[in-house]
This record gives structure tokens, C-alpha cells and sequence, in this order.
């Protein structure tokens, strides 16, 4: 088995489960801060898909866009605690 071939037949299904999991808690979280992890793991998982499927292609341009959706997931979550520390100040 080469690495490959375990990338694509092992890894690849668990990040895909893992996906349809995080998106069914995204759907169903009772608070906004339950969806607001969600989304911020899916796109966590979702730059673990593309790392996986740069290394699957052998093409290094996609750990760019992975680079980029991980410095927007950071920035959004810095921003949505902000909120959430400035909202409870408010009340």
C-alpha cells in the first residue's frame, strides 16, 4: 500500500465523514455559538481536505488557498469573540 493509496482510501473518508458530522452540529446547534465552532471546524477540516488533496496531486498551488482559508477561520473567530466579550459587557 502506498502512501497514496492509504491517503485516498483511509484518510480522505474519515475527513468526509467528519465533514457530514461537523455540518449535521452546524445544523442543529441550539446557540450561536454552537454554529459558530461548527463553521469554524468545517473550514478547519476543509483545510485538512485541501492539504490532503495537494498531496494526493501533487500540486502545491492549493496549500495557498489552504493557507488562506486558515487565516480567514482565525480572523473570523477572533472577531466573533470579540463580539461576544463586547456584548456581554453591554448587558
Amino acid at each position: 500500500m502506498t502512501v497514496e493509496t492509504y491517503l485516498i482510501y483511509v484518510v480522505m473518508p474519515i475527513i468526509s465523514l467528519s465533514l457530514i458530522l461537523i455540518f449535521i452540529r452546524f445544523l442543529k446547534g441550539p446557540a450561536v455559538v454552537d454554529r459558530v465552532v461548527a463553521i469554524d471546524l468545517l473550514i478547519t477540516v476543509g483545510v485538512g481536505f485541501i492539504g490532503l488533496f495537494s498531496l494526493i496531486t501533487n500540486n502545491p498551488i492549493f496549500l495557498d488557498v489552504a493557507v488562506i482559508m486558515a487565516l480567514i477561520a482565525f480572523l473570523s473567530t477572533v472577531a466573533f469573540s470579540f463580539y461576544l466579550d463586547k456584548r456581554e459587557r453591554d448587558d
